[in-house]
């Protein structure tokens, strides 16, 4: 299942505003952090607004904050906000699909789109908010260790002034 660029948006965005949910954050910060047009991702955030899974705030000190439940809102549940995840126009078909190979290849490409949504549907924002952190904090173990091995590297060099 690849998704759509609003989709990973939305995403992007919810995570974000979950991440502090009593903290504002106007469109043009994420905007600019993932590298897109603040017009573009302020008619994500309306949808999600529409959804009541963000509300907004106009004025000084004003932006989108995050109004839904972690626990309970899943990635699903904003991926299907974005996406058409109804059935396949049965009217519509690819070269080849009429061929065995080529059926046998739609009903397993069917099947992974359908794992894919059960996995989606069972991930919670506060199950990715976890797994955000658990990165962080190695990202900074890592940081940190490598920095230490760059200092113990200097002080092992003989005949080195410093």
């Amino acid at each position: 299942m690849r998704l759509q660029k609003n989709t990973r948006l939305a995403l992007y965005s919810v995570l974000e505003f979950a991440s502090d949910p009593t903290r504002h954050i106007a469109a043009a910060e994420i905007a600019e952090r993932y590298d897109v047009s603040a017009h573009h991702l302020s008619k994500v955030l309306s949808e999600l607004a529409r959804a009541g899974i963000v509300e907004s705030a106009r004025g000084v000190g004003g932006g989108y904050r995050f109004a839904a439940n972690a626990r309970r809102l899943t990635l699903m549940d904003v991926i299907q906000l974005f996406e058409d995840l109804g059935a396949a126009d049965p009217g519509r078909r690819e070269h080849g699909e009429e061929t065995p190979v080529g059926r046998a290849l739609a009903v397993v490409l069917s099947e992974i789109d359908e794992i894919a949504k059960s996995t989606f549907a069972t991930i919670t924002l506060a199950t990715m908010l976890r797994l955000i952190e658990r990165q962080s904090a190695a990202q900074a173990a890592a940081a940190a260790g490598g920095a230490v091995s760059r200092a113990r590297a200097r002080r092992a060099r003989p005949g080195r002034a410093t």
